[in-house]
């Protein structure tokens, strides 16, 4: 007996394969990008290397200015404005400290314990913001007037004995002494300290706080080993804020300095619109730019937190 066996049946035929989907859109996020890339590049880059060529030139305004890679402008600039240099870098570490001791305070206020009056003190802080530089600092010109309340109060605790004695200031006088520029260095670049301090506090979970307590923390114990510690992004944003800026401010020292005050911020400006040397002027501002790269570097490094706000 023979068995039949059936022929199997014909294959279906096969769908042709279907490329992926072209993916709409994935050039968007760079043309996001590209204003702000232009950006950086017109009013960054090409003056960085506009300056950079200026500080290696030669010549004078009257004959012009030639690129002849002359570094020796670099070491010039540093070995005659060194005491420039020095006091900047005093001036800006004392007021960022005023302003880390007077700024942690009131943010812990604000974050904590304000309760429905914290947009009200949040207006106060910013409130200076709402007038000029300019004005903010002449007006520190009228508070430390000499026969004024301020410094008659500061004469009758005997508090400008001391400063004298720490050369902060001269006898009887606070206007044109190094304590005048560091007030205003304080008072106009606080706000910079207290806002990413804030911010910093009022990430942390309250609840931190209660379970400290549960585990029979003192307050003192809590701020040091819970509050402080989660603050420290705060406290790194805050103090590079400050620093930064006032490392390489003129106006303070111009208007509540003397002579004998002079930051490296004076030193630039007079270069570059008064004395006309430009060559030493974009040097100046290339030593001090890679000065405060440093310490921002290592500042950052040794303080253990890439957590900025």
């Amino acid at each position: 007996m023979t068995t039949l066996t059936e022929a199997p049946p014909p294959l279906a035929p096969t769908a042709p394969e279907k490329k992926p989907p072209r993916r709409r859109g994935r050039w968007t996020p760079y043309l996001l990008l590209l204003p702000g890339i232009l950006w950086l590049l017109v009013f960054f880059a090409l003056p960085m290397v506009y300056q950079g060529s200026t500080s290696v030139q030669t010549g004078s305004l009257e004959d012009g200015y030639k690129v002849t890679w002359h570094f020796a402008t670099y070491w010039d600039a540093l070995s005659e404005y060194w005491p420039q240099f020095l006091r900047s870098v005093l001036y800006a570490g004392a007021a960022t400290i005023l302003c880390l001791l007077l700024g942690y305070p009131l943010a812990y206020l604000i974050a904590f314990r304000a309760g429905r009056w914290k947009h009200l003190i949040m207006i106060l802080v910013i409130a200076p913001f709402f007038t000029s530089f300019l004005i903010r600092t002449l007006a520190w010109k009228t508070i430390l007037a000499d026969g004024g309340p301020v410094v008659g109060a500061l004469n009758s605790l005997h508090v400008l004995d001391v400063t004298s004695w720490l050369g902060m200031t001269s006898g009887d006088r606070v206007l044109a002494t190094p304590l005048a520029v560091v007030c205003g260095l304080t008072y106009n670049f606080l706000p910079f300290m207290i806002l990413p301090l804030y911010t910093s506090l009022e990430r942390i979970d309250g609840r931190l706080h209660e379970a400290a307590g549960d585990l029979y923390a003192k307050p003192f114990t809590t701020f040091r080993k819970v509050t402080f510690p989660l603050s420290t992004p705060g406290v790194v944003s805050g103090t590079l804020l400050t620093f930064i800026p006032a490392a390489g401010d003129y106006v303070n020292a111009d208007l509540l300095g003397s002579t004998d005050t002079r930051m490296v911020g004076n030193v630039i400006q007079s270069q570059f619109l008064r004395i006309l040397d430009y060559p030493t002027a974009a040097a100046l501002s290339f030593i001090l730019m890679f000065a405060i790269l440093i310490m921002v570097t290592l500042y950052i490094r040794r303080s253990g937190t890439e957590d900025l706000v």
